[in-house]
């Protein structure tokens, strides 16, 4: 690959950082739900409250730390910081007696994650030129699902080697332990000189929030991301739907293994497409993907169907995923690109919240297709925001 096309090496860092943290992850939450039922004595309403507590708690700090990111000259020491603190939190949950203290550390793992995500999506966009920022994201996502696959395969291993549950969970601090040295010897970041905001009218009032800095395009973008999520609940139903089919956990375990490989796949691919076409028209392609599997999830009923429309939902990710980042970076100044991706995942985090209890309570009060359709009518409307509220999207001058 010639030196023009090369990605930097802080984004391939980044990205296999990104590998060994879900791999750390996945290692342990496959088996949490187990784990809380048969050795804490935890139902079904410690584990929402404890994944309740810990992903709200991410999305707002998601924001707070995109903030605190553009006013330091160095993204990198935050980025360190959460992931240390999500690679000490997790493997002590093998420690845990009583559930309060898995919620305890569920918490301060996702402390991590909401001190990390926003420096981290800005440090990309920083290193890489404008016309890779697609690829750059397509390959951190693709790599970032990558370890998501491998993470309960390796606890699967670990398994059948004779390791207790608790002992896979003392395992994850190896690649936690990894994810440190990684990022401390491969991060390369020029020190940022921190450009002054520019000058306003005398009459014109100061923005309260960095949001009202970011300007009248970016905040629609996010309003239509907003719609978009509500109806976008947690593919957690997605499996529900293929149980009700008929199909056993082994077999559902292998249809989202097969729906990770083309997740992984679809992102490097559609990272590429998004230097390639108009990112806005790239993510309108993929919320209509999205529509369309959750109409067709509402009038197929047979297995084999269900299986095939679950490995097609991947490709929506590839669409979407790192078109929404990249298009995030193009709207915000260098100064705001903290801000700016702290906005963007707090809002989809704390959005995701109310989408999951919509979708769940539809299907309880009406039925699976029902829900499923909304899901699919909520991202039309959206699709339509984008479409005449949003306009081309233009990268913002540094």
């Amino acid at each position: 690959m010639s030196e023009r096309r090369r990605l930097p090496v802080t984004v391939l860092v980044l990205g296999t950082a990104s590998l060994l943290t879900d791999l750390s992850s996945e290692m342990i939450y496959p088996l949490l739900p187990v784990f809380l039922a048969t050795l804490l004595g935890a139902g079904a309403a410690a584990l929402g409250a404890i994944e309740g507590a810990a992903e709200a708690t991410a999305s707002l700090l998601k924001i707070v730390s995109g903030r605190v990111a553009d006013k330091m000259q160095r993204r990198k020491p935050l980025v360190i910081g959460g992931y240390t603190i999500s690679g000490a939190a997790r493997p002590l949950i093998g420690l845990a007696g009583v559930w309060p203290v898995v919620l305890a550390l569920r918490v301060l793992d996702r402390v991590g994650k909401g001190v990390r995500t926003s420096p981290r999506d800005a440090l990309i966009a920083d290193v890489t030129p404008l016309d890779r920022r697609g690829r750059a994201y397509g390959l951190h996502r693709a790599m970032d699902n990558a370890g998501a696959v491998l993470g309960p395969l390796a606890a699967v291993m670990l398994l059948g080697f004779g390791f207790s549950t608790r002992q896979v969970f003392y395992a994850a601090a190896v690649p936690g332990v990894l994810v440190l040295l990684v990022l401390a010897f491969g991060v390369r970041e020029k020190p940022r000189q921190i450009p002054a905001a520019p000058p306003r009218d005398p009459g014109t009032p100061a923005p309260r929030t960095s949001l009202g800095e970011l300007g009248p395009t970016y905040r629609r973008l996010l309003l239509v991301i907003v719609l978009f999520t509500l109806g976008n609940s947690s593919d957690t139903f997605l499996l529900l739907r293929l149980s009700h089919a008929g199909l056993g956990e082994r077999d559902i375990a292998l249809a989202w293994s097969a729906h990770s490989v083309m997740r992984t796949l679809a992102v490097l691919v559609g990272g590429r497409l998004a230097d390639r076409v108009d990112r806005r028209k790239l993510l309108a392609a993929g919320w209509v993907i999205y529509a369309a599997v959750y109409v067709a999830m509402a009038l197929f009923h047979s297995a084999p169907a269900l299986v095939t429309l679950l490995v097609l939902y991947g490709i929506y990710y590839g669409a979407a995923e790192p078109t929404e980042r990249a298009i995030v970076a193009d709207l915000a100044p260098a100064r705001l690109r903290g801000s700016a991706f702290g906005w963007y995942h707090g809002a989809v985090g704390i959005a995701a919240l109310p989408a999951s209890a919509l979708f769940g309570l539809i299907w309880l009060r009406f039925s699976a297709p029902a829900a499923f359709v909304t899901g699919a009518v909520l991202a039309m409307f959206a699709l339509c925001g984008l479409a005449f509220a949003v306009g081309a999207p233009s990268p913002a001058a540094d």
